[in-house]
């Protein structure tokens, strides 16, 4: 009798070890979560600058002086489009999605690759995603910023292209305040500097959009 009830503990303790660690065995990237880019005073240059970014409308419509240039994005998107195809189905969705990102990461001088890593790792490419402190959209933008750097319209962090846009211009906004280090810049953009949890989801998510026919 008492063997078997040592036994049902123990059972019960390898099925509470189990619940604990299944999500690690899982891989890190898993478990990574929206965060919260803290509020900080921008000088008013750097205000004026970002706003300048953000209001400049143009469409997404990539053109190329060399063909060979227009033939690799082609490529790029049509092998995009297909990795893409389980988390948005709708063909003309996902095309101007695709379109659009790289529009935006490449007017930023983002890698399209590293803005889809951290697109999959902030929404999971959800439009309407909204985080359990408030950001929004694709790219999980705060409210603040479309106060800071905005027309004020948090509405306007659902359309495509303002959220891509507001999320590539804060990155980039981070990289340029961190000297290039794209750790601590994601570190920023996530509201935790300085802990390798997120950066490391994002690089794990980049790979998978990588593709070496784009330069």
């Amino acid at each position: 009798m008492t063997r078997e009830l040592s036994r049902r503990g123990r059972g019960r303790r390898a099925l509470v070890a189990a619940t604990i660690v299944a999500p690690f065995a899982t891989g890190l990237p898993r478990l990574a979560r929206a965060g919260a880019q803290a509020e900080e005073p921008l000088a008013d240059a750097v205000r004026s600058a970002l706003s300048a970014a953000i209001a400049d409308a143009a469409p997404p419509k990539p053109s190329f002086e060399q063909i060979d240039d227009r033939l690799a994005y082609l490529r790029w998107l049509g092998a995009m489009s297909d990795r893409l195809r389980r988390q948005k189905t709708e063909l003309v969705t996902r095309v101007e999605f695709l379109q659009t990102l790289w529009y935006e990461a490449k007017r930023s001088g983002l890698e399209p690759a590293l803005l889809l890593g951290l697109v999959q790792v902030e929404s999971g490419f959800r439009k309407y995603a909204i985080s359990i402190v408030g950001a929004r959209g694709y790219t999980q933008v705060m409210p603040f910023w479309a106060r800071l750097i905005g027309d004020g319209d948090v509405g306007r962090l659902f359309h495509m292209q303002t959220n891509l846009r507001f999320g590539c211009v804060i990155l980039r906004h981070y990289l340029d305040r961190e000297n290039g280090n794209l750790s601590m810049a994601l570190g920023r953009y996530n509201g935790s500097r300085g802990r390798p949890e997120y950066p490391n989801a994002v690089f794990a998510a980049r790979r998978g959009w990588e593709f070496s026919a784009i330069a």
